[in-house]
């Protein structure tokens, strides 16, 4: 996916994703590019990431198992 980095501000980078540009989205400067400024077209890809996925459901039911013990 490309986005274009319309706007910068607090800290927040504004994302338009291309090529409509009708769509935004914002991340956090400190996941960018050190020199990315507004007008920057960047490349974004994703990687699924399934063991962290099993790890996080894990922990999660191990969560909701206290709290079960807990209200009974």
């Amino acid at each position: 996916m490309k986005v274009t980095v319309d706007k910068i501000e607090n800290g927040k980078a504004r994302l338009l994703i291309r090529p409509q540009e009708k769509e935004d989205f914002f991340l956090p400067l400190s996941e960018l590019p050190e020199a990315v400024e507004e007008g920057s077209i960047l490349e974004i890809n994703f990687k699924l990431k399934e063991d962290e996925k099993k790890a996080a459901k894990k922990r999660i039911g191990s969560l909701l198992d206290r709290l079960k013990k807990k209200n009974n």
